[in-house]
């Protein structure tokens, strides 16, 4: 992935970023903030890796999910069941309170006479974990992404996932499971495709 992963500027861009100092200098103001001295030995390079750590773990904003799905292949003998990628692992952060959110994505869709490479999917899950998200909006992304470049019969989306923010502060509910699905197409008009999906994911654990 990282050699997709363009670089953030080093000075205020076009897209009104602001500069690497910049973002060096806010992080300096949440450690005085929190009670610590960024000045202290241990804390001296803390905003320089806190903003290169920030480069990649938001990297998702750097890339778009139809350049990944561009290409699809079309010799597929006929082949026109469920694909399944199940238990892909991410990590994104809430948009509430920029805490992690890590968890697992299943996505399935039904072939209409074309397929798509099977990590591109796994990458799309990256390029919308990536970013400040809600789980509900990154379910609905991926189904969308997938939906729109591929034109298949239909797409399921699971995403099981932890969230921080429940975990680490407020109610501190740790090991809780957030599970949210979209359905597209066939998946969202014929129960038995919606069963048949569920069953293949909660099944051959």
């Amino acid at each position: 992935m990282d050699a997709i992963v363009k670089n953030f500027p080093s000075h205020t861009d076009v897209d009104g970023r602001p500069s690497q100092k910049e973002a060096e200098d806010a992080v300096r103001v949440l450690l005085r903030w929190a009670g610590d001295d960024p000045q202290r030995e241990g804390l001296i390079d803390t905003p320089t890796r806190v903003v290169k750590a920030y480069k990649e773990l938001f990297s998702g904003y750097d890339l778009a999910a139809e350049d990944v799905l561009g290409r699809t292949f079309e010799e597929v003998a006929g082949f026109d069941d469920i694909v399944l990628v199940k238990d892909i692992p991410f990590h994104s952060h809430c948009e509430h309170h920029m805490l992690p959110v890590v968890g697992h994505a299943h996505v399935a869709y039904l072939p209409e006479g074309r397929v798509l490479g099977l990590s591109k999917i796994a990458r799309v899950v990256d390029i919308f974990g990536r970013r400040l998200q809600t789980q509900e909006t990154m379910t609905a992304q991926i189904a969308s992404a997938i939906n729109e470049t591929l034109r298949p019969r239909g797409v399921a989306v699971m995403i099981e996932a932890e969230h921080m923010c429940m975990a680490m502060r407020g109610v501190l509910k740790q090991g809780s499971t957030t599970l949210t699905t979209t359905f597209t197409g066939a998946f969202k008009t014929d129960a038995a495709e919606q069963a048949r999906f569920m069953s293949m994911v909660r099944g051959f654990r």
